[in-house]
């Protein structure tokens, strides 16, 4: 477990080399029937959150001439090479082929170098770990690993300053790093609902059959939500907090898309906006006067999925 001690060590660590994302509260008629607020970390260097926990473990560790390597259907890879690049290490990605050509190109972009690796991504973590191995390269889990939870809860540390008086916040979840670092900087103090695709619900699915049956992960947001289980460390993290799960479908995630290019002109990717889609759908209906905060965790959006 991670505590909120962490994160502010996390936070003291990375700040130098990330962006303070803004905020910006949205009308009530917007979304909802309450203003939202949005914090807006598709803005953040490499196009999400991922950033965050990646610097904070390279910072945190000794990298070993090899460099470090990931595993990832993008954002985490494209972090993971940002901070490897900007802190003078090499870092190899291992991708599955599902990843796609703007995820691909931007890992590329960050100073990683790509291994396209199949389409079932457990034999993509194979590889991942035998390199590791192999080389000594240092393993940067997506969400499993302490040091990258605490900066990934560096976004709610940061949320929370900006809109103190949050009274419920949603996060979307693929392997459950963001979550489980936001749901353990709030604690008790502030209701953190997960939100999750129909085809990428590990959190859901942990919850009905536990953490060993896993999910073959599809769909729009696979790329981006697309982890096989959710981590120990975050499910144990949101267990402790009882967070709720809510299960949104591509339709919904798209429509999500939509209306927030409508209302703010602001383009994000589909796991980006995944959170935002509970309100938009209405699969939850806030009480009157509920303050809420939406995390926006991603803006890799392929260049035409509006036209």
């Amino acid at each position: 477990m991670i505590v909120k001690n962490d994160i502010s060590q996390a936070y003291d660590r990375i700040r130098p080399y990330v962006r303070t994302t803004p905020t910006i509260e949205i009308e009530a008629d917007a979304f909802c029937n309450v203003p939202v607020s949005l914090k807006l970390e598709h803005l953040q260097f490499t196009g999400s959150f991922k950033v965050r926990g990646a610097l904070n473990t390279v910072l945190s560790k000794n990298v070993p001439e090899a460099g470090v390597v990931a595993v990832s259907g993008g954002n985490h890879g494209a972090a993971v090479g940002f901070a490897a690049s900007r802190l003078g290490h090499k870092a190899k990605i291992f991708a599955p082929d599902y990843a796609g050509d703007v995820k691909m190109a931007r890992m590329r972009q960050f100073g990683a170098e790509v291994a396209p690796s199949g389409t079932d991504f457990a034999v993509v973590v194979d590889k991942y770990e035998a390199y590791a191995k192999e080389t000594g390269a240092l393993a940067v889990h997506p969400f499993d690993m302490p040091e990258v939870m605490a900066g990934q809860g560096t976004v709610g540390l940061e949320l929370s300053q900006q809109v103190p008086d949050l009274d419920t916040v949603f996060v979307a979840v693929g392997g459950g790093g963001l979550i489980g670092g936001i749901s353990s900087w709030y604690g008790d103090d502030v209701n953190v609902i997960a939100v999750e695709s129909e085809e990428t619900a590990t959190y859901s699915n942990a919850l009905k059959h536990g953490l060993d049956k896993g999910i073959k992960p599809s769909g729009i947001t696979a790329n981006s939500l697309g982890a096989p289980n959710l981590g120990r460390l975050p499910f144990d993290a949101l267990k402790q907090h009882n967070r709720l799960s809510l299960v949104v479908s591509d339709v919904q995630i798209k429509e999500a898309q939509r209306i927030l290019w409508d209302k703010m002109r602001v383009i994000a990717e589909p796991g980006g906006v995944t959170a935002l889609a509970a309100l938009t759908t209405g699969v939850y209906q806030p009480q009157k006067g509920e303050r809420i905060g939406v995390v926006i965790c991603g803006g890799n959006a392929e260049i035409d999925w509006f036209l």
